[in-house]
């Protein structure tokens, strides 16, 4: 065989070894992040739904079709080029913009929780009499996506966090593959839920007493599950939010605040026994959650005084 062929067949062994190295580095880079981001993950399927209660059957799965594009075009468009040129050349601003994101999730989450203890409304609700439904649903897509921003900028940055010693181009298609599993996987679960209900009532009218009896079951449940998850989703907000500001702090050399959290989950997780893990998360989930609350709670009051003195001043 001539010489230059057995050379142009070993460059290609070597080029085939390196791609498949590549591919196993993205691959457990893909299983890590994903696993580190499922605490996030669970929080952003929280949040949702209540993005979409009130509106029509026929319009749930287009709206979550809307919101499902701008995840992918928040993560794949915006985030991921920015994550990758500030890991090249400026990584100590991705802690600080975390930060700021995680204390708008604060602001939102200690709003909703204002209005629900009867605090002036800001903003159109479902409570409110809608003149405008295409308006008003651009409004909501409008506000998911925004939210989805701060805790997908969550998600990239653990997934960055993962691969951050591996080449710009084992990154990029690590936190493309996270960014994209993750989309289809929260909003594929956030269309299952919202669906419920319809899938209850096709059963209630099956001729199966079965089927008709799990039907009105999940007819019954669906409005206490999606009353539920807007709770939890506010309270993610918070807990997501003072967390991020806990680790951001401690990553800037301020490390009381978070050595406070988890001192409180160690103390947790040691007296609880075969509990521990559970009751430890928990602990430091309040402990985040609290401080979501009063950081949220204090922007909320500066920004709704600023609102009211540029109204006056108009």
């Amino acid at each position: 065989m001539p010489s230059g062929l057995v050379a142009l067949l070993d460059d290609v062994s070597v080029i085939a070894r390196a791609a498949a190295a590549s591919l196993d580095d993205v691959g457990m880079g893909v299983a890590k992040a994903g696993t580190k981001a499922a605490g996030v993950v669970i929080d952003d399927a929280a949040v949702t739904p209540g993005y979409v209660t009130g509106f029509t059957p026929d319009r749930e799965l287009p709206i979550i079709w809307k919101i499902t594009k701008g995840s992918l075009f928040n993560k794949l468009v915006i985030l991921l080029p920015i994550a990758l040129l500030l890991s090249a050349f400026l990584p100590q601003a991705i802690t600080p913009i975390l930060m700021l994101g995680g204390l708008y999730l604060a602001f939102e989450g200690a709003e909703k929780i204002i209005e629900k203890l009867g605090g002036e409304k800001h903003g159109e609700t479902l409570e409110d009499p809608v003149e405008d439904i295409a308006t008003f649903e651009k409004t909501r897509v409008s506000g998911a996506v925004r939210t989805d921003l701060i805790l997908s900028a969550e998600i990239m940055a653990i997934a960055l966090g993962t691969v951050s010693e591996e080449t710009i181009v084992t990154q990029a298609v690590t936190l493309a593959l996270v960014g994209i599993a993750i989309t289809v996987a929260v909003y594929g679960a956030v269309a299952l839920i919202v669906k419920m209900d319809d899938v209850g009532l096709h059963l209630a009218q099956k001729p199966s007493a079965a089927a008709q009896a799990t039907g009105r079951g999940l007819l019954k449940a669906m409005p206490v599950v999606l009353s539920l998850l807007g709770s939890v989703g506010t309270l993610a907000m918070l807990w997501v939010g003072g967390g991020i500001i806990l680790h951001g702090l401690e990553e800037l050399g301020v490390p009381g605040p978070a050595h406070i959290a988890h001192g409180l989950e160690h103390t947790l997780a040691e007296a609880t026994g075969p509990l521990g893990p559970v009751a430890g998360w928990l602990g430091y989930a309040v402990a985040s959650a609290i401080v979501g609350l009063v950081l949220g709670a204090i922007v909320a009051v500066v920004v709704h005084l600023v609102a009211k003195a540029r109204g006056k001043a108009h």
